[in-house]
């Protein structure tokens, strides 16, 4: 195996959309399928790195697509060394700014580094970064449900062996988030981590009464409560609540998460490798979280945040939501409620005739 640094041949981006075991329901509407842009990025040392970001919506794959076709373009022929390429990312989008569509492409294409250096290296990404892929507590993420219709699902986590489930709230008025937080807590016993997610979907003043109205039901966290960008109001709500406040997942780059600890916004973050900085980005915010002893979460893309995670000294939960399992040859697999990181790199294989079946043009 060669030991010199790989770099960057060609990059190749593709849009899919994929089935959902089960529908994602939140305050806002419903994931039906999952719109993903698939990543590789083929080095001059024969291997490809590979990562997927999650598009939201299917009217931004083609836009996605083309970003991170055009920006790994300007890439060719320079080594794949993340931090220096991060840095030139910074550069090049400073004055646009890169919270969005380019952030994502670039956060997708730093995953796909860290995969092209695992493989070349034959280790797995936790081990390139200083650790070794171990278990880490995974909770079953839900969206919207039912306690009577979704008894089977949520009984199926348990057999699973999940130690957590999350669930969305903020769908309907707080008399059905009692009612529904109440059912799932009796169904699920009180040594279950339960937790809700409301999707920025409150003010301040709704978020405090209902978190109020559902402290009796031991959750274990509340999950952001209000808009991403509202962090004194995330403040707000947290000095007076009972229950942990988490948030994150909306947060952009690192200097995003050292504004939010600094304004007091949350009692724990997950931050989202589609959005932190990818697993660059991760790293450093994983150094502010243990400054300031805050546990920290993974946001989706299981897969990769089970590497991450196992290098975090705050790690705390890694949330299970299996966008991509249905392209992987190899999908994520929970073992008594655990996940542990594969290798080499991510991990990550693409299965070609899920990708066929599923791409859009």
């Amino acid at each position: 195996m060669s030991k010199s640094t790989p770099a960057i041949r060609s990059v190749r981006a593709r849009a899919v959309v994929v089935p959902l075991k089960r529908p994602v329901k939140n305050a806002f509407g419903i994931f039906t399928t999952g719109p993903l842009v698939l990543i590789d990025v083929e080095t001059d040392q024969g291997v490809t790195g590979r990562a997927y970001i999650f598009a939201y919506a299917n009217v931004t794959l083609k836009p996605l697509v083309h970003l991170v076709e055009e920006i790994g373009r300007e890439l060719v022929g320079k080594p794949i060394v993340p931090f220096e390429l991060m840095a030139a990312m910074d550069a090049k989008f400073r004055l646009l700014g890169w919270q969005g569509l380019v952030g994502m492409a670039v956060c997708g294409l730093d995953m796909a580094y860290w995969d092209a250096l695992g493989q070349c290296a034959g280790k797995t990404v936790a081990e390139l970064l200083g650790g070794s892929p171990k278990p880490i507590p995974a909770y079953d993420s839900y969206g919207a449900v039912d306690p009577v219709k979704d008894e089977k699902d949520l009984r199926r986590s348990l057999d699973q062996g999940f130690r957590g489930i999350k669930i969305k709230g903020g769908d309907g008025d707080a008399d059905n988030d009692e009612r529904v937080v109440s059912g799932v807590r009796t169904l699920l016993g009180p040594d279950i981590a339960l937790m809700i997610d409301f999707n920025q979907s409150l003010d301040p003043a709704e978020a405090t009464r209902r978190i109020e109205r559902l402290a009796p039901y031991d959750l274990h966290w509340i999950e952001e409560p209000v808009a991403q960008e509202n962090l004194l109001g995330h403040a707000k709500v947290r000095a007076t609540s009972p229950t942990p406040i988490q948030a994150g997942e909306n947060w952009w780059f690192p200097r995003g998460f050292a504004e939010a600890i600094s304004a007091g916004a949350s009692d724990l973050i997950m931050p989202d490798l589609m959005k932190c900085g990818g697993i660059t980005g991760w790293m450093r915010i994983a150094g502010q979280a243990e400054a300031a002893s805050i546990p920290q979460s993974s946001h989706l893309f299981a897969e990769a945040s089970a590497h991450v995670l196992a290098v975090t000294p705050t790690a705390h939960w890694l949330e299970f939501l299996d966008f991509a399992g249905s392209i992987l040859a190899r999908p994520a697999e929970i073992v008594d409620g655990t996940l542990t990181a594969s290798g080499p790199g991510l991990g990550l294989e693409w299965n070609e005739a899920a990708v066929k079946k599923y791409v859009i043009a």
